[in-house]
């Protein structure tokens, strides 16, 4: 087969349609935005039991339309460039082009960090709209607020009226940029943040599933990436911290000026714990995720392939 393979696209397409690891995971999302860019929740429970009294079971699932409408487009691009990116550097040390080509720890990691790149210029503006849509009736408690509506500011009244109206107030008020707001925070956390969301899964796939298979079960597979997940969220959660903020940040009001000052304010006034609020959130949020993503896209690979030999992104 070609270096450039559309099927790894396709199958990141396919394995997303169902939308599981979104519908899985995002009251937790909801509840780690609330956790790291709020104020007032104090742990996991109590931020659960607020959200719950306050807002009902729906207040879990703010903002979930637009990632749900963008995950397929979404996964299908991070999956395929990350595959292709992948074999194509591997083909290119590889004496015999039509054997399967060893894959290498450098050629992974070059692979994630080129998906990582590309996964921030599609995911800023999702995770923008959704942060924006999830902390929109979070009640700031600032003493020096100078706001025309002071219902709007303490999140009496909804700032949108839903992703539309969120897109087209963003970019009225900040301009087309504004929909790349913490982009830099994004980079910094996505960047690492797959290579231990690939390295981990096509490593462990490989030591799970016996010698004698060709291909890992679907139960290593969903094992593996759970796994792998569980390993990317928590280590990213530093960083998560601080792009959650910033792209929060803007609802209301306006405090951080970018990454470092975004960093510097948070550390004078909650120390060094507050980078890692919600790590615990992320942790096992990350697992039934990213099991249900691998596990969808290795199926549909498959399906697709039919006879041809089936290789893990």
């Amino acid at each position: 087969m070609g270096s450039f393979q559309l099927e790894d696209f396709a199958a990141g397409w396919i394995g997303a349609t169902g939308a599981a690891s979104v519908i899985v995971g995002y009251p937790l999302d909801t509840v780690k935005t609330r956790l790291q860019a709020g104020v007032g929740y104090g742990n996991t429970l109590s931020c659960i039991r607020m959200v719950y009294r306050k807002e009902s079971v729906f207040g879990f699932f703010k903002g979930m339309s637009f990632p749900l409408a963008s995950i397929a487009v979404y996964n299908s691009v991070v999956f395929g460039v990350f595959s292709n990116t992948q074999r194509i550097l591997s083909q290119l040390h590889s004496r015999e082009p039509e054997a399967s080509p060893p894959r290498t720890l450098s050629d992974l990691l070059l692979a994630s960090m080129v998906a990582g790149v590309v996964s921030v210029g599609l995911g800023t503006p999702v995770d923008l709209i959704k942060i924006r849509l999830q902390m929109q009736t979070q009640a700031f408690r600032e003493t020096s607020l100078s706001l025309k509506n002071r219902a709007v500011a303490l999140g009496e009244q909804p700032a949108y009226q839903g992703p539309v109206h969120c897109i087209a107030t963003i970019v009225r008020t900040e301009g087309l940029a504004g929909l790349y707001r913490g982009a830099g925070a994004m980079l910094l956390r996505d960047v690492p943040g797959y290579c231990l969301y690939f390295v981990p899964y096509v490593f462990l796939t490989d030591w799970i599933t016996p010698e004698a298979c060709a291909d890992p079960s679907p139960y290593a597979v969903w094992l593996a990436g759970g796994v792998a997940g569980a390993i990317s969220w928590g280590t990213a959660t530093p960083m998560d911290v601080v792009k959650s903020r910033l792209q929060a940040d803007g609802v209301y009001l306006n405090k951080y000026k970018g990454v470092l000052d975004c960093i510097s304010q948070s550390y004078q006034k909650d120390g060094l714990k507050v980078f890692f609020r919600g790590i615990t959130v992320n942790a096992v949020r990350g697992f039934p995720m990213s099991a249900a993503m691998f596990l969808g896209y290795e199926l549909s690979l498959r399906a697709i392939r039919g006879n041809y030999p089936v290789t893990s992104p």
